[in-house]
């Protein structure tokens, strides 16, 4: 059985078919070919398949995509408008606090950084702790990685000033 869906993803429809118990990650990789979105424990330890839904990061391999359906769903690779070539700021800021090494983990990271400035534009290190518990790194360790996001906020801060 199979249930016709609409996904908005990185602000495009997508009318789909999926089976009542298809996990949202597997729809997002095999069907929209959204590779940014890994799968790394599948049992929601890792956060490597994080995503933004409805502005909140949650754990793609736990959602089922039927429960996604209607609702804003932002990937790796919607986090900068289609053919604009610069990086969003924490993806910057990624990169230039050395925040990156193997890179399976940062777009979950990301997207869970990102999630917790939209709601919080000056986090403290507790914020940013607390935010990505759930992401785990075993290249860089988390001290680049939270001056990353310490340093995207303040570069989102000041781009929202201009």
């Amino acid at each position: 059985m199979r249930i016709p869906i609409v996904l908005k993803v990185n602000g495009k429809e997508h009318s789909i078919e999926v089976k009542p118990n298809e996990i949202l990650l597997n729809v997002l990789r095999d069907k929209l070919h959204l590779i940014g979105v890994k799968y790394g424990c599948g049992i929601g330890e890792c956060g490597a398949c994080t995503v933004i839904l409805n502005g909140r990061a949650i754990l793609s391999c736990q959602t089922l995509a039927v429960s996604a359906a209607g609702r804003e769903i932002t990937t790796i690779e919607g986090l900068v408008p289609e053919g604009n070539k610069e990086l969003h700021p924490l993806q910057e800021a990624f990169i230039e606090e050395g925040a990156v090494q193997c890179g399976f983990c940062t777009p979950g990271m990301i997207l869970s950084a990102k999630a917790l400035v939209d709601k919080n534009p000056d986090p403290s290190n507790s914020a940013i702790k607390e935010a990505i518990r759930g992401n785990l790194c075993r290249c860089t360790g988390y001290i680049n990685i939270i001056k990353a996001i310490k340093t995207g906020a303040e570069k989102i801060r000041e781009r929202s000033k201009r």
